[in-house]
């Protein structure tokens, strides 16, 4: 049979500083820090998810308020057909709806912003309570 040896080995100071930071990186604080980042994330999302549906309304209401104006002030309504004054008053039709939609943006960004808080609070407050502890 072998004898077998125990091996010991210990650390200078700096190694040892070493050694604390690397298993800092997997303790509570770590984790900590991962749940501040995830609570960062989902306040930005409320957002920006609003934004992005109050900016895609938004334009599609330009869009069609430009096609409005359009109708009025050049020849396309007879392209599709329409004479001056029936092409002058689908402008202004369509112009006003493309005015409506595009106004509504921000009402629409606000009830976006309340709906997705109110289902990410339950979330959000848990996190927090963790993190404040």
């Amino acid at each position: 049979m072998e004898n077998k040896e125990n091996f010991q080995m210990t650390y200078s100071a700096k190694e040892q500083s070493e050694l604390r930071r690397i298993r800092d990186k997997y303790t509570e604080q770590n984790r900590s820090e991962e749940k501040m980042d995830r609570l960062r994330r989902l306040d930005a999302s409320v957002t920006k998810t609003a934004q992005g549906v109050a900016i895609s309304l938004g334009i599609a209401g330009s869009l069609v308020l430009g096609f409005g104006m359009s109708l009025c002030m050049t020849e396309l309504g007879a392209i599709f057909g329409a004479s001056k004054n029936t092409a002058m008053l689908a402008g202004i039709i369509v112009g006003v709806a493309g005015g409506i939609i595009a106004s509504l943006a921000y009402p629409v960004y606000k009830t976006v912003v309340k709906s997705k808080r109110k289902r990410l609070a339950p979330e959000i407050i848990r996190l927090t309570d963790e993190l404040m502890k």
